[in-house]
């Protein structure tokens, strides 16, 4: 019988310690970071370490299109962190005591299983399928023990295979609902539409040569495919309602045109805009009505007599158009004009995404600096179009749901939000916590163009400390200016929230 070698019980010990944190519930309840780990670890078992790129994984663990671009696209990154946090979670707790720690080493994804010392580990008694010999060179090998290894190789093999098939459907299940409806993927009566659109997108900075990445992670490019007009940089540095003021920091002005080419199909545009030369503590002074202009799209009437600094409510604020239902021209381009009508015409910067026939993209909000992927592998963007209140972070996990982290943050105080959105009615789901017990009783209401939609909201009677509470309000429409502008209003001690997530119906 030939001898085992140490490089076989090394192979054998790490499929053990995957098995171990795959059974266990931090992993179990969370499907997307189990694929992951599955597949980073699958790969390096099969020797394809090299395989282990950040393209590679978004195809095939994120169903990503093969025109994937990791410029525009974090999902890979993001839930790496996530995948490096919930391990670290996991040898912090149940899995303390293990001889063997798999880690994801920051900067890669190749995965790393580290064997821990006699020190490190406090107990090999609390680390399944492990024996206190194992990690011992073992100079000679009797047929008995032989044959057991050969039964739980064999074991192991079948125990991983069940299990990456379990993954490849969870894995294909992802846009499903998770099974508590205080998770924050609740059930849609349209699941088929909840979903943001793949494809090229386009993001110019007007007025700039220079490149920018957003805290979006997205990527916006210098001024190009324009005519006319004049680069005009700004000195404000805080703009209103936005994270990034970099994009409204420059703009084109007077009387200019874009010629952007696209690929058939439908997009959503975004126009960006800010008043920051009018305004009564602004270098032009004036006030409403000093700047009016008027956009076309392919020479259909996007905006009339539109003034920025109304439209915004003030100035140095971030000013966001959407219009949806948008393609190129028969020459391949959307043409986009601007023309003076008082002043000069302006732009700050200009979106176009990938679109949904009949209305706009889902809007999904997470009161963070950076993005979030949600258990069901949802992108939710990092805070915007929000003005005043305060971010913290709180460190008492969240009970009743699948995703604890999600609810880690939170905007509280006296903030509103205006949310740009086309014509329609939409769904709006709103997500809370209290967590830990206040001083104060909390209770605030929550407004919608002016209209009550929350009335004083008691969290911790409602929900309970520590538990989400999630309220969907249907049937509600943007005002005159293409906002949702919902305002959170302290009665008692501050007002609070989340995440926001805007679904048309």
């Amino acid at each position: 019988m030939p001898s085992i070698t140490e490089e076989s019980v090394s192979w054998e010990a790490e499929r053990s310690e995957l098995q171990a944190v795959l059974r266990s519930p931090l992993f179990s309840r969370s499907p997307t970071l189990t694929h992951l780990l599955s597949y980073l670890c699958e790969k390096k078992f099969a020797g394809d370490s090299d395989q282990i790129k950040e393209y590679s994984v978004a195809v095939d663990v994120f169903d990503r299109r093969d025109t994937f671009d990791q410029d525009s696209d974090s999902i890979v990154r993001v839930q790496a962190n996530r995948l490096r946090k919930r391990l670290s979670d996991y040898y912090s707790s149940e899995g303390v005591a293990h001889s063997m720690r798999i880690t994801i080493p920051v900067g890669q994804y190749i995965p790393a299983f580290e064997k821990m010392t006699a020190a490190e580990s406090t107990s090999s008694s609390l680390t399944p399928q492990t024996d206190a010999q194992d990690d011992l060179p073992q100079p000679k090998w009797a047929p008995g023990r032989a044959l057991v290894w050969l039964l739980g190789g064999t074991i192991f093999v079948l125990l991983i295979v069940v299990l990456l098939i379990i993954g490849g459907l969870l894995g294909r299940e992802k846009s499903r609902p998770l099974p508590t409806t205080r998770s924050p993927s609740i059930q849609q009566e349209t699941p088929e539409s909840v979903g943001l659109p793949v494809g090229e997108e386009v993001r110019i900075l007007a007025g700039t040569t220079r490149k920018y990445v957003d805290h979006a992670g997205k990527l916006w490019n210098p001024d190009s495919y324009f005519s006319g007009g004049a680069a005009v940089p700004s000195a404000v540095q805080h703009i209103w309602r936005t994270q990034d003021p970099i994009v409204y920091r420059n703009s084109r002005q007077g009387d200019f045109t874009y010629n952007i080419p696209l690929r058939p199909g439908t997009y959503e545009l975004r126009l960006h805009f800010t008043e920051s030369f009018y305004g009564p503590e602004n270098a032009g002074g004036g006030g409403e009505g000093s700047r009016i202009m008027t956009v076309t799209a392919n020479g259909r009437p996007l905006l009339r007599d539109f003034d920025v600094l109304a439209d915004s409510g003030g100035d140095r604020t971030a000013d966001v158009r959407v219009v949806p239902d948008i393609s190129p021209a028969a020459d391949g381009q959307l043409h986009l004009s601007f023309n003076s009508v008082n002043g000069s015409a302006m732009l700050s910067a200009i979106e176009i995404l990938p679109g949904v026939h009949g209305h706009i993209r889902p809007v999904r909000i997470v009161a963070r600096d950076l993005p979030y992927y949600s258990n069901d592998s949802q992108w939710w963007s990092p805070d915007a179009y929000f003005k005043g209140g305060q971010f913290a972070s709180r460190q008492e996990p969240a009970l009743d749901t699948d995703d604890p982290e999600f609810y880690e943050t939170e905007r509280w105080g006296h903030f509103s939000y205006a949310i740009p959105v086309s014509p329609g009615r939409y769904t709006v789901t709103l997500y809370f916590i209290e967590h830990g017990a206040v001083s104060e009783k909390r209770v605030f209401n929550v407004f919608c163009n002016g209209k009550t939609i929350l009335p004083n909201l008691n969290l911790m009677e409602e929900a309970g400390e520590n538990r989400p509470l999630v309220r969907k309000i249907k049937g509600l429409e943007p005002n005159a200016q293409g906002k949702l502008l919902l305002e959170f209003v302290p009665v008692t001690h501050y007002a609070t929230v989340t995440a926001i997530e805007i679904i048309p119906e």
